[in-house]
């Protein structure tokens, strides 16, 4: 079996560190070898269009189908149509998280 996660446009990120920790992402673009421009859109998972450093990102096994920078309308629509967010919600990676989450709280 090889290796799945490649960084591809419209692969589906989480972000690992800074200030959008623990929100998803998709990639929009790869600018170079250590960084992607990446949006959430905001509207959906609280991550503005920035660039970030690819240690930064952990990639996930979700994409969607969206062209080079594409646009949060489409992005949208392309996130909603691959349904992303349930699939997500619905990993042990994601369980976990949530997890560690509440038990930090307590």
């Amino acid at each position: 079996m090889s290796f799945q996660r490649f960084v591809e446009v419209g692969r589906v990120a989480l972000v690992s560190y800074g200030p959008d920790e623990g929100k998803l992402c998709v990639i929009v673009d790869v600018v170079d070898q250590n960084r992607a421009l990446v949006d959430g859109p905001i509207s959906v998972t609280g991550v503005h269009r920035q660039t970030i450093n690819f240690r930064s990102l952990a990639l996930t096994p979700f994409t969607v189908k969206i062209g080079r920078n594409a646009r949060e309308k489409s992005l949208k629509a392309a996130i909603a149509k691959a349904e992303v967010l349930p699939k997500w919600e619905a990993t042990s990676w994601a369980k976990k998280r949530a997890l560690r989450k509440t038990r930090a709280t307590e």
